[in-house]
Order: structure tokens, then sequence, then C-alpha cells
């Protein structure tokens, strides 16, 4: 996704154009778009023609409309979005007030007019709009003395590092400065990856090379993690995965990714911390109940508290049609963000998604445990179900 203009006002009011450039942008269209908002793009418009002897034709001529957004209707299957509205500004072949539907293309650019672009939907675009923020998978293909730090997105492969280190061969009698400009290179390509990999999106982290270079690396990386009580390396470890490449050359990506070993690992890359988090909230569930809770109020009540730590929320809670309560969830995500939480939007294409939906779409897991919640638990069920 391509954000060609914003222009929000203090007062959250505004616009922004954007273009989509994949399939997967038109889910996070969808997910921007709202009922009541104003959208401005080309469409196909059949228009009828009278000629001055009195017969009537058709043709079908590519006009520029700007609707107010009454339904929204996605094809998760062929990642189509049709928006139908109400025509708002006068035009040669459509009249004002007059019904059209408008369906969103790839590589074609479109403008959305909100009265409140709140922080759930400005997070939306943020990610969509950064490549970063889609590279689930990251890589290190490395040979001795040259290593490249690579972000994998669905449409691209971004190249984030690459680093050189001269390293002389070993002589015999003496491997002293063999090992000591190894040293230094794995110390550059430790910081690199510190650097680069954001471990909160990438899900997966792959190190490549041919023979042995692969493994001596991942010892010497949690060996100094350990070492330097790394917290940040150590909780991720298990996102590390070590693979054999022809090279240590960017091109050996493409090798690396198709080695069917991996596709079991890399296929639900995307979710795994979703499916992590949610796991830890059915653990929660079971075994300290008081620290896992589930349901709007209840959740709310935890968040009033300062007591949420991880929110899970499911991407469908805000396409909610009704403005007051699509506010109470991102009033929700704004206060668990403010107090220091983790916040999980779950994307309701997901199973783990689907899974949540069925607990209401939302649900946290507490920093302490909070008891004494069952009153007035009638009243927060049926407020949900509304």
């Amino acid at each position: 996704m391509k954000l060609l203009q914003k222009d929000i006002e203090k007062d959250n009011a505004g616009q922004v154009t954007l273009m989509p450039e994949e399939a997967e942008d038109m889910w996070h269209t969808y997910n921007l778009v709202q009922v009541g908002d104003s959208l401005r793009a080309s469409t196909i418009r059949k228009v009828q023609t009278e000629s001055s002897t009195g017969s009537v034709g058709s043709s079908r001529v590519r006009t520029t409309l700007t609707v107010c957004v009454e339904t929204i209707d996605f094809d998760s299957q062929a990642c189509q979005l049709r928006v139908k509205g109400t025509n708002l500004v006068e035009n040669q072949y459509v009249k004002m007030g007059a019904y059209h539907t408008i369906e969103l293309e790839p590589n074609r650019k479109f403008t959305l007019a909100k009265k409140i672009w709140d922080s759930v939907v400005l997070d939306r675009i943020e990610q969509a709009c950064d490549p970063t923020q889609k590279a689930d998978v990251a890589a290190v293909v490395m040979q001795e003395g040259l290593a490249n730090i690579v972000l994998v997105t669905s449409a691209m492969t971004l190249l984030r590092a690459k680093i050189e280190v001269t390293i002389p061969r070993k002589r015999r009698g003496s491997c002293t400065q063999h090992e000591k400009a190894l040293e230094r290179f794995y110390e550059a390509v430790m910081q690199g990856i510190l650097r680069h990999i954001s471990f909160d999106v990438v899900k997966c982290v792959l190190i490549a090379s041919p023979g042995f270079v692969k493994d001596q690396f991942v010892n010497y990386l949690f060996r100094e993690a350990v070492r330097q009580d790394n917290k940040l390396l150590l909780e991720n470890r298990p996102k590390f995965v070590t693979v054999h490449s022809s090279s240590g050359h960017k091109y050996s990506l493409k090798e690396i990714l198709s080695d069917p070993t991996l596709t079991s690992r890399l296929s639900d890359t995307k979710a795994a911390g979703e499916v992590k988090a949610l796991e830890d909230f059915y653990k929660m569930l079971q075994h300290e109940p008081d620290r896992a809770f589930y349901g709007l109020g209840h959740v709310e009540k935890a968040s009033e508290a300062l007591a949420i730590d991880i929110l899970l929320i499911s991407d469908q809670l805000f396409r909610h049609q009704e403005v007051a309560t699509r506010s109470r969830y991102v009033r929700l995500v704004d206060s668990v963000r403010d107090n220091g939480g983790n916040v999980r939007v779950f994307s309701s294409l997901h199973v783990s998604g689907d899974q949540l939906n069925q607990l209401s779409g939302v649900a946290a897991i507490l920093r302490f445990p909070i008891a004494d919640m069952s009153e007035g638990e009638e009243e927060d069920s049926s407020s949900d179900e509304e």
C-alpha cells in the first residue's frame, strides 16, 4: 500500500489518499473503510444516451465519484472489495443522491475521508504502508566474512544490511588471527540483527550458510546473549532456525525459502504470535482464572484497574456499524497501550481470530489476579450481545 497524501486536522477529521498494490492491501482497505465515510475513487458507470432521432443507446464510461459509504462487501477468496453508497458530488453522469457501487482495485488510488480518524485506523494505515510491518520472516544468509540480513514480505525481499569482514586463512600452528577476525564478524552480524530485525513483527529468523558457519554463529550469538544478559535475544530464541544454503549471497534466499523442511514452519508465521497469545490465554484461564478475562464488560473493568498485560482483540470489532460501540473498543485499545500493556489485533480471516470471535472477540491476560468479577456479569454479557 502506498500513502499518497495525508491531511488530518487536530480534531482528527480529514482525509488520506492511498493506492493498494497487492491482494493483501484490499484486506487492509476493508478494515479502513467504515459506514458513513466519504470515498472518492475512479469507477465505471453505465450511461444511457438519447440521440436527436429519439433512439436510446447505452455506453460504459470511466468517471470519478465521491460516495457516502452505506454498505461494504469483501470477498475474502478473490480479495475484491465493493463499496455502495450515494453520490455526494455533482457529476455529469451521476446525479446527486444516486446510488452507485465502486469496486476498489489494486494500483488505482482512492481518497477516504472520515469525521474521526482513531488510533486503530491510523495504526492500520501505518502497518499497510510500511513494508517492514509485513516482514514476518527475516533471514541471515552468510558465509565466512559475508552476511546479508534481509526481511521477507509477501511481495518483496528487503536487504537491510550487508556485512563484510576480511577473514585471514588459518595458518599451521596458529589460528589466533583467524579466530579473532571470525569473532569480529560474528559480533557485527549480531549487532546487525539487533539493529534491523523487529522481533515484535518477525516470527521466524532463518540463519543460513554452507558448512558449519550457521551453527558456529548461533552458538556464538546465544553465548554472548547469556553473557550480556540480552533478554531480547534469549526470549526470542525459539524463532531462530538454521538451514543450509549454497552460499552467503542474497540470491541463495530463493533456495532457502523453497526448502521443503521449512514449509510447515513458514506457512503460519504471519499468525504465529497471535496463536501463541491465544494458547497462553487458554492456559491462564485453566490454571489462574483470576488472571484471564473475556467479554467486553469484564475486560474494561480489568483495564480500569490497570491490570491488563496482553489484550487480545479481533479486527472484526472495529468494523461495527455503530460508531459508539466502535469507539468503545478503540478507547479500550488506547487505554491498554497508555498503561504499558501489549495489544494484539487478530485477523478474523485466520483460525486464531475465528476462535477469539467465539470468545466475544475480546480477551485479556492480566498482570495480577482480580477476584470477585462475577458481580454484574449478566449485565455485561447482555451488553456484549447487543
